[in-house]
Order: C-alpha cells, then structure tokens, then sequence
C-alpha cells in the first residue's frame, strides 16, 4: 500500500509525476520573486543565526539583543528567520533601538511562529528558499548558540564563501563554551587537511560584542564603497 504524503514531503520521496515536478518548480519559483521583491530595498543586512528555543531569560538572548542593536544603529538592517528565541532577540535589538528589522520565516508544524519585532517579513514554505534569501542580502553573519539549524546555516555559509559562490563575508561566532568542540573539529580537520590554514580563518570565534562589531566593521570599511539607495518604481508596485 502506498503512503499518502504531503506535498512537501512527497518532493523528497523519490521521482513524481512531470506534472507534480512542474508544480513544485512553479512553487518555488513565486516564492523566490516573492522574496526578491520583497526585500529588494532592505539591505545593507546583518543576518543573525540562533536557535528557536531559547526565552528571554537566557543570556545568549540578551547578548543577540544588545549586538543586533548596536549593528542596527550602525546603519545595517537586521535580518532574521523571524522566528522566536534568537530570532526574536536579534529582530527586537534593533526594533528597540529604532533601526530596521526584517525576517524570512518558515512553515513548520511547531516551534517556529513569526515574532513581532519585524517591519517586514516573509514566510516561505520550503527551507532551501529562505536559506537563499536569508544570504543574498547579507553581508555579514552573526551565529548565536543554537541547534542542527543552526549548523547547517553556518557551514552552508561557510561552504559558499570557501568555495568562492559568496564573498569572503565575515561570519562571527558568539559563544565559545557553547561551541567549544566545533573549534576543536575544526582544528582536526585542519590537521588532517580536510580544510586548509586560510579555511580556520573564514570564521571569528568570540565571546566579546565589541570584537565582534569591529571585525565586521573592518571587512565593510575594506571591500565597500556606499552606493546611491536604488528608487522603487512605482510601476512595478515597489515601495521601499
């Protein structure tokens, strides 16, 4: 007997019928100009990565708010999956200190609802789309301590700039206790040259907000030049 699947999980349960496949490459295709066009005019974006789970009261919630609000007074547009825990406490920092907020959220049975810290935001059904837009319009990335979400966000990031699809963007990491062993793995595979020398040094491990904000403001100063804001063409139903 065969199982009945959703949608979503039917794409990822072998090959479909070429009218399924055509469907879900529409779907994902709106969803991508969706995007597009959403956030056309939000950057330049700082993107936070984090974990869900985390409340208010947990100390990685009050650093994440405290840095996203510092960043966002800088001028840089915080960007988030726009989810709770972390998310919430990047996308309220700059809420609360006046600047712009926006996220990329996800369709999920539990855990993810949109918080309420955000100007705009989007809500996608399929991850590997957020993922794109969560870093087209970044230039940095903040990684705060977090779950499997949260790794495949920040070794997907890093995989892209070590192999050269993104700039050598900075990508911060907060919390070395918590990510004690991913230092020590990537020591190891250092050693064991899996990755090279110049690799370990595509990622900032620190515990130290000011660090972190200097790091990031020295790649920026570095590789870039301000640019004229583009206009929104009213024709096109734009608004910045």
């Amino acid at each position: 007997m065969d199982k009945i699947l959703n949608p979503e999980l039917q794409f990822l349960d072998g090959p479909n019928s070429r009218g399924q496949e055509l469907n879900f490459s529409f779907r994902v295709m709106l969803q991508l100009l969706k995007g597009f066009r959403k956030l056309h005019f939000v950057g330049p974006c700082i993107t936070f990565f984090g974990s869900a789970r985390l409340p208010e009261t947990n100390e990685h919630y009050k650093v994440t708010q405290n840095l996203a609000g510092d960043l966002s007074k800088l001028g840089f547009t915080i960007m988030t999956g726009g989810g709770p825990g972390i998310m919430e406490a990047a996308n309220r920092g700059a809420f609360e200190a006046g600047g712009r907020t926006v996220g990329c959220a996800i369709k999920l049975p539990h855990e993810q609802k949109v918080n309420p810290y955000m100007q705009k935001w989007i809500l996608f059904d399929y991850f590997f789309v957020r993922k794109v837009l969560l870093l087209k319009y970044s230039y940095a990335f903040i990684v705060m301590p977090g779950g499997f979400g949260t790794l495949d966000e920040l070794f997907e990031t890093i995989t892209l700039i070590q192999t050269a699809v993104l700039q050598n963007f900075p990508v911060v990491v907060m919390g070395n206790e918590f990510y004690a062993d991913i230092q020590a793995m990537i020591l190891k595979m250092e050693d064991e040259e899996t990755i090279s020398a110049e690799d370990k040094q595509l990622i900032l491990f620190t515990d130290d907000i000011e660090e972190a904000k200097s790091h990031i403001l020295k790649y920026i100063a570095d590789n870039y030049k301000v640019k004229s804001k583009r206009k929104a063409l009213w024709l096109l139903g734009e608004r910045a």
